[in-house]
């Protein structure tokens, strides 16, 4: 009994990859994953994280990704543009590994293909995660990852939705950072929240 109680010790937790926000956290123990390490991340696709797979970022990985976000290193909007960039490195990184290079845009149950899709819960996790890897490997100057926003009305016809957020250190202006909408390997939506909230 003391050898299987060492045994389980010894294995530890993931290391977060930054102190998350209490709307951060629900996005990973509502789905009962760990939330992203500094070397790795779950990936969520088939809907609302039915369907997973790690990510563990190899050294290649982590260069790819520093040379993206130094283009952006000249000024926010800059570094938005680069952040779109990261968004379609990471899609093109998984999508043969877990079939997500035939998702389309705007997928939900109707798409009658989970499992080559995401949706909008899957879409938020993972560039939430994507982006708090980032963070935490210092590779933002302008930004910080917030909190994921929702919106949906139905009284005016605007359907539920989820996004992650950026959140311009100098001004506090949020800017979601949205996949979801968009097809395979094609950048995502990056505009401000106060936008995003109107549309469609």
């Amino acid at each position: 009994m003391p050898l299987i109680g060492s045994m389980l010790t010894a294995t530890p937790l993931p290391a977060r990859a930054a102190e998350l926000s209490a709307p951060q956290a629900a996005l990973y123990s509502t789905v009962s994953i760990y939330p992203p390490s500094a070397t790795s991340m779950t990936v969520c696709y088939g809907f609302v994280c039915r369907r997973r797979e790690i990510l563990t970022f190899t050294p290649g990985d982590r260069a790819a990704l520093a040379q993206i976000l130094a283009a952006g290193h000249a000024s926010a909007t800059a570094e938005r543009a680069a952040t779109q960039k990261a968004v379609i490195w990471f899609d093109r990184r998984m999508g043969p590994v877990i079939g997500t290079n035939k998702r389309v845009a705007k997928a939900d149950v109707r798409a009658l293909d989970d499992k080559h899709n995401f949706d909008c819960w899957d879409t938020t996790r993972n560039t939430t995660s994507l982006l708090l890897v980032l963070q935490e490997w210092g590779l933002f100057k302008f930004h910080v990852v917030g909190d994921p926003h929702y919106r949906g009305n139905p009284l005016v016809l605007q359907l539920p939705h989820n996004t992650a957020v950026l959140v311009e250190r100098a001004t506090r202006v949020e800017w979601v950072v949205d996949m979801w909408p968009r097809g395979y390997a094609q950048p995502p939506d990056v505009m401000p929240l106060t936008q995003w909230v109107k549309e469609d």
